[in-house]
């Protein structure tokens, strides 16, 4: 087992990544399904309404702070090889970096902003919604998996 400052890293980034994980598995069980319930115009605009939300300090020192962390885990785990624990903190790295934060940028994030310019009233927003709701939620399935499975990693990094 690790010790020292490298264990409060990591005990970190098993709550870092695991709160993520809680947040993502929140819109792929319930929120998206509720919005999608909604008229096309009532959930576009409260979507949009929840991604302005979203970029506040709560949720954003979490999300980046979370890959912060496990950046600096990383290049840590790396220069203390190979101790034990190394390749399951690696693997939670890697899962968070790509599969969460990466999915983010390159799959939700440009979702978000296509969907932010839109007006929620329009007809090219009823058009879009149903593929919108099913795309992101799909990649939202990923982050949430990527973000638990970091979490396990970084737990099974600790023992």
């Amino acid at each position: 087992m690790t010790d020292g400052p490298y264990f409060v890293l990591t005990v970190l980034g098993v709550l870092g990544t695991g709160l993520v994980a809680g947040v993502f598995c929140g819109f792929s069980a319930f929120v998206m399904r509720g919005l999608a319930a909604l008229p096309p115009a009532r959930g576009v605009a409260a979507m949009q309404a929840v991604n302005v939300a979203a970029v506040r300090p709560a949720f954003m020192v979490l999300f980046l702070g979370s890959a912060v962390l496990c950046a600096v885990l990383t290049v840590v785990t790396f220069v203390r090889w190979p101790q034990e624990g190394a390749v399951e903190s690696l693997v939670g790295g890697a899962l968070y970096l790509i599969g969460s934060f990466g999915l983010t940028a390159v799959a939700n994030v440009p979702r978000n902003d296509a969907l932010a310019g839109l007006d929620p009233e329009g007809a090219e927003a009823s058009a879009y919604w149903p593929a919108y709701v099913r795309e992101w939620t799909r990649w939202n399935h990923l982050r949430t998996l990527a973000s638990a499975g970091a979490s396990v990693a970084y737990l099974l990094a600790l023992t």
